[in-house]
């Protein structure tokens, strides 16, 4: 009897010779017909494929007639991102149970909309009965993003209405996923770090009076112990990842998955797959890494022309992962400014300070400054270059303790918002399913018997 292969072998290989000599294009054929790879054109910007009213991205500006690049935007439902957080910054509040409200209703809550709001999603801070046991700590996984979008589609088993694609069930169904976000992430860890690692379990109940940032330190952390100030950063964190237009990829997917009539947990499950992508929510991994192997080879990170020269030797493909790549450096839009790194770079020196890591703080500080030149002395590009919100968001997580596994799930855990408005977009405005169209460039073959092949 075989068992479940887990091995490539030589005749897989063989075979997947077969699939790539056959499956392989012309790339030529791409700019012959006109197609627009990764729905975006030469300049990076995307097909025009739907429309939405949940936030806009905005990266270039009429001047005399001529699109050019500006200063980076991002709103949320028509709000500034810079504004919102520093309204709720400048009150001393928590930022993420508001900006929620937000994305979802298309308004700023008053102070009781707020309070019930912020109570409803406390409330239902809380996992089915034995699920921790029973689905999380059966099968841990070294990736927590598989691992959440497992517990994510075994939660359909568990709703008594999944199938419902109502309006009032949807977001029944995505207030719930928001508010255990958190601990499936943390749960999933904690599994993979007794089980796999070989450490200590720690499962601590979220309170349902804090906020989710603090919910999220608390659980995590053996002390349940954390301070204001990295339960604020984190809250920011949450609130500059929670949504970023329709387009990102992650986001498309729901549009998509969402158009074909499928239940919420397929949809979000979907999502959680792009998300998990390295080209998407995995960068700020790629970010802190990249650091990592930079003090491994440059003696002296206070030297910048060392410093430099280690970012042309990425550039030439000659150090840390060899794939020619500067990361946390550029983005599909922004090329200016991303204004969530701009929002972000103050709190992360306030940060710094608190955990004393401003030699860190300086050399991530100098690469922003040195990247962009060193990348425009060595390549041809088409707009600028900038920090993007993954350059910070890695070493923010670092400062707050956030084991690498968990940086692409608190990614999920804040973007769960966004795709839960956009969700609920789709199913109010249309009722057609998503469907792009492909040109095949293959010529007609010939049937040949079995016997004359």
């Amino acid at each position: 009897m075989t068992g479940f292969n887990t091995k490539v072998t030589p005749e897989i290989e063989k075979l997947t010779e077969i699939c790539k000599e056959y499956s392989s294009l012309d790339v030529s054929l791409y700019g012959k017909y006109d197609v627009k790879r990764g729905l975006r054109d030469i300049n990076g910007k995307g097909v025009l494929a739907g429309l939405t009213q949940v936030s806009n991205v905005k990266a270039t500006q009429m001047v005399d007639g001529k699109e050019v690049p500006c200063e980076g935007s991002l709103s949320y439902r028509g709000y500034d991102i810079k504004t919102l957080t520093d309204g709720f910054i400048k009150e001393d509040r928590f930022g993420f149970e508001e900006v929620t409200y937000l994305l979802l209703f298309g308004q700023l809550p008053n102070q009781d909309q707020l309070t019930e709001f912020s109570r409803l999603l406390g409330n239902q801070r809380s996992l089915p009965r034995n699920f921790v046991r029973d689905v999380i700590m059966k099968a841990p996984s070294k990736d927590i993003m598989n691992a959440l979008s497992r517990s994510v589609l075994t939660l359909y088993c568990y709703d008594n209405n999944p199938d419902d694609i109502s309006l009032p069930n949807v977001l029944r169904q995505c207030l719930n996923l928001i508010s255990i976000f958190p601990l499936l992430s943390v749960y999933g860890y904690q599994a993979y770090n007794h089980y796999i690692r070989g450490k200590s379990l720690y499962i601590h109940n979220p309170k349902k009076e804090l906020s989710t940032a603090e919910n999220i330190l608390r659980m995590l952390r053996p002390d349940k112990k954390y301070t204001a100030l990295e339960a604020k950063i984190l809250d920011i964190a949450l609130v500059l990842h929670m949504e970023h237009g329709g387009g990102n990829n992650s986001t498309f997917t729901t549009h998509v998955v969402s158009s074909s009539g499928t239940d919420t947990y397929s949809a979000i499950a979907a999502a959680l797959g792009s998300l998990k992508g390295p080209k998407h929510g995995g960068a700020n991994i790629k970010v802190v890494s990249m650091f990592q192997d930079m003090k491994r080879e440059v003696k002296d990170v206070e030297d910048e022309d060392a410093v430099r020269d280690y970012l042309k030797r990425l550039l030439h493909k000659e150090a840390f992962d060899r794939r020619g790549l500067i990361y946390g450096m550029g983005h599909a839009i922004y090329s200016v400014s991303d204004p969530r790194a701009e929002v972000f770079k103050g709190f992360v020196e306030k940060l710094a300070k608190e955990k004393g890591r401003m030699k860190d703080y300086r050399l991530y500080s100098m690469i922003e400054r040195m990247a962009p030149e060193v990348i425009a002395e060595e390549r041809r590009i088409y707009k600028g270059v900038s920090a993007n919100v993954d350059f910070y968001s890695g070493f923010v997580y670092s400062m707050l303790d956030l084991p690498l596994e968990l940086f692409t799930p608190m990614f999920a855990v804040a973007r769960i918002v966004g795709w839960s408005a956009h969700r609920m977009e789709e199913l109010i405005n249309t009722d057609k399913i998503i469907r792009p169209a492909y040109k095949n460039v293959l010529e007609p073959a010939d049937y040949v018997p079995l016997d004359q092949r």
